[in-house]
Parts: structure tokens; C-alpha cells; sequence
């Protein structure tokens, strides 16, 4: 069975967690998978396009194409697959128009004309289902072989930890403030930003690390709490989490606004906390904070969390699952 994934670059996180660990699993079960890249000019779209009667599945990640464009790839695949982590329907946080009629158009055009649709989370099933019947979630997984559980919570500082891309930098921004505070409370207290780019504060030191895949687990072990906050609104909606999943791969606890997934993946109370205004996040953070014995409890909880429904070992299953029934119909 030959199968062509349609990625936008091997550097993309979500390419990397959402296609291209799988596929080892996915050679070692006979599977001929190769990976493509969109392309810009047309001419090589077209010559791409022109190949893909000889693969038994052409796996669409994340893209939307034009009308015209994707009447041109259903016209040349045989089946097609799509999957997708962010609620591409709508504009990004910070919009002063969540709506898009030309994104709504070529989300609702491509999933009507889909052989099977993989989504994130269950908002993103949700939209998908409103035109395909065939939709299944399966989250965004963590490859637990490249993670070792923290070790030591005990120091002389506690280190509350953030790491994603710049363009999600506009969540953690408000959080300032509170940190802020925390730190006229707890002198011990310090930030780490894992990114490209970076936030100051006059007043909370921050350390400030350039993102490796290299040094990702080290990072992350060197976090006592992990952050992820976000705005309320249908673009974060479609997170899927990672972040979180990031911080639970190494057992290091959670504070998140309770959006979206989010909710589904912490338990309020039980492996981390929700946080929805200010007192909230100052006062759950300041309980971890305290509390090396909690930090420590939570953060393993989480960790079970990933083992039971969000690592790769147990959904890599279920994408080649659907490959094989897909190429089956």
C-alpha cells in the first residue's frame, strides 16, 4: 500500500507530531509512505499532482486549497485522507472577526469531498462533521521513548516554564502581571521561555532559551510547573494541547486556561489546575509553588494521562487503522 503525505516542512511541529513520528510504525507495517511537500509555483503542483493516480492514498495535512486547486487533486487521487490540529475555519486569536467566508468555503468544499477526516480534538470534529460523515478524533501524541520522568523538584528556586512558537507568545503575555506578583511573594520564583523570541519583565528574572530538539527534554525537566494559557475564543477552540502533553511527558505539572481540549487533558484539581482570571492563575500557581509534594503528584498524574490516551505507542494503532480501511472502500 503506497501512501503520499502532503506536509508543509519537516521543521513544523505539528508536521512532526501529527505525521512524521508515525511513520516508522507505519513502515514497519508494510505501509510505502513518502513524504511531499506543498509547493509554490504551479508548475510544480501540477507535476506533483499528475504522480499521485500511482499511490493508493494521498494523507493531506493541515492544508486548505482553493476550490479549483483541490478539484484538480480529487480528480487525480484515488483516496484521500485529511488531517488537521487548529480550527482552520476561523481566524486566529487576536481577530476582530473570528469569521472567514473564504476559509469557512474552502474548509466546508474540501471535507464534503474527503474519503476520511482525522481532527485533533472534538471541536474540530465537530466542524468537520457538518460535511463529511467520516471523522474520528485521535490527539495529538507524545513518542514517550524520547522523555525521562523529572527527578528532582527540590532546589533553591522554583522554575514555572512556557515553551511553544512566537506566534503563540500573545497568550503568555497577560500572564506577566501575575508572575509579577508572585515574585514580590516568593523571591525564588523565575520564569523560562523556551522559543525564538522572547518577553521582559523589570521585575521577574526570565531565562530566556532558544527552542532545540536537542535540548527539548532537558527543558522541560528543567520546569517545576508548565503554563499554557489562552484566550477564549473558536480559534483556540481547535489547541489540541501539546504543550501540556509536553509538560505531563516529563511529569511536570499544569496551569491552564481550561479551553478547548485543555479540559479534557487536565483535570481540574487532580493533575494540575484550571486558571480562568487573575486570582486564579496567582493563587493555583502559589499552591504548586508551595508545595513541592503536589508539584511532584501531579506531574506523575499527567504522565499516566499521556500513557493512557495520548502516546504514540497507542495511536499510531489507529492512523494506520484508518489507512488500512480507507484503502480498503
Amino acid at each position: 500500500m503506497k501512501v503520499a503525505f502532503l506536509i508543509h516542512s519537516l521543521e513544523v511541529n505539528s508536521c512532526r507530531y501529527r505525521v512524521l513520528q508515525y511513520l516508522p510504525h507505519l513502515k514497519k507495517q508494510g505501509v510505502d509512505a513518502s513524504i511531499h511537500f506543498y509547493q509554490r509555483r504551479w508548475m510544480d503542483k501540477i507535476k506533483f499532482y499528475n504522480t499521485l493516480g500511482s499511490y493508493d492514498i494521498l494523507y493531506i495535512h493541515r492544508k486548505l486549497f482553493s476550490p479549483i486547486e483541490f478539484w484538480y487533486i480529487r480528480k487525480k487521487a484515488k483516496k484521500i485522507i485529511y488531517d488537521f490540529d487548529d480550527a482552520l475555519m476561523y481566524r486566529s486569536s487576536g481577530s476582530k472577526n473570528p469569521y472567514s467566508p473564504a476559509r469557512r468555503m474552502k474548509f466546508a468544499y474540501m471535507m464534503s469531498r474527503m474519503d476520511y477526516v482525522i481532527s485533533g480534538n472534538e471541536f474540530l470534529k465537530s466542524e468537520a462533521l457538518r460535511y463529511n460523515q467520516n471523522v474520528c478524533v485521535i490527539p495529538t501524541s507524545i513518542d514517550l521513548s524520547r522523555y525521562g520522568l523529572k527527578e528532582h523538584f527540590k532546589g533553591g528556586s522554583v522554575t514555572i516554564g512556557w515553551l511553544g512558537s512566537s506566534s503563540t507568545l500573545k497568550y503568555l503575555k497577560p500572564l506577566i502581571p501575575i508572575f509579577e506578583k508572585i515574585q514580590g511573594k516568593y523571591s525564588n520564583m523565575r520564569l523560562k521561555i523556551v522559543c525564538d523570541k522572547f518577553l521582559d519583565s523589570s521585575q521577574v528574572p526570565i531565562i530566556k532559551k532558544k527552542w532545540s530538539l536537542e535540548d527539548e527534554e532537558k527543558d522541560l525537566k528543567s520546569f517545576d510547573i508548565g503554563v499554557m494559557p489562552l484566550t477564549d475564543d473558536l480559534w483556540s477552540q481547535g489547541k489540541c494541547g501539546l504543550k501540556i502533553l509536553q509538560y505531563y511527558s516529563v511529569g511536570v505539572p499544569v496551569v491552564c486556561t481550561p479551553v478547548g481540549v485543555n479540559r479534557d487533558i487536565v483535570q481540574d484539581g487532580v493533575n494540575g489546575y484550571w486558571a480562568e482570571n487573575e486570582d486564579q492563575w496567582e493563587g493555583r500557581l502559589l499552591k504548586l509553588i508551595e508545595d513541592e509534594r503536589l508539584r511532584r503528584e501531579m506531574g506523575l498524574k499527567g504522565r499516566r494521562i499521556v500513557e493512557e490516551g495520548y502516546s504514540l505507542k497507542v495511536n499510531a494503532s489507529r492512523i494506520l487503522d484508518v489507512i488500512r480501511n480507507v484503502s480498503k472502500k
